[in-house]
């Protein structure tokens, strides 16, 4: 089933024109964030669609990516670019991905946020947090617990 919703998420991201983004993605060992930081401050989220367009682009920029404050919902995506580090008293908020105004969760949606996602944060989505329409909301310092790689900004 797993690997249906893998291929059906991809075939999405691919029509909705993010395939070529999601390759153009550098890794950790090639990202060298330079220039003045981009700082993502008290996000709320929004449409997941959109944020993966800007993850995107934050990526490309080659800038460093600050996540402060609140991170919420699809900012969450932002978290694990290889340029991004996690503001220390920072809160991470998540929840089920779902049509707006209402309680529906769409397929599909929680398969390409769960793209993002690694280690003990990507257990969490899966088996809890993408299931609820209630918000999660974790520390930075425990985000970093269960995802080891999530850098917290001030360290190197």
């Amino acid at each position: 089933m797993r690997s249906f919703l893998t291929h059906i998420s991809m075939a999405l991201a691919l029509s909705l024109g993010l395939g070529a983004g999601i390759a153009a993605i550098p890794t950790a060992a090639e990202a060298q964030p330079r220039g003045k930081p981009i700082v993502i401050m008290n996000n709320r989220g929004g449409n997941v669609v959109d944020a993966i367009r800007y993850r995107n682009k934050l990526a490309a920029s080659g800038r460093p990516v600050e996540v402060r404050g609140y991170c919420r919902s699809a900012c969450t995506i932002y978290i694990t670019l290889p340029n991004a580090c996690l503001g220390p008293k920072a809160t991470v908020g998540f929840h089920a991905p779902r049509i707006p105004s209402t309680n529906i969760i769409p397929p599909i949606v929680d398969e390409l946020m769960a793209q993002y996602y690694r280690g003990g944060i990507l257990r969490m989505w899966n088996t809890q947090w993408k299931h609820s329409l209630k918000m999660h909301k974790i520390s930075a310092r425990d985000y970093v617990r269960l995802d080891p790689q999530t850098r917290l900004c001030g360290r190197k």
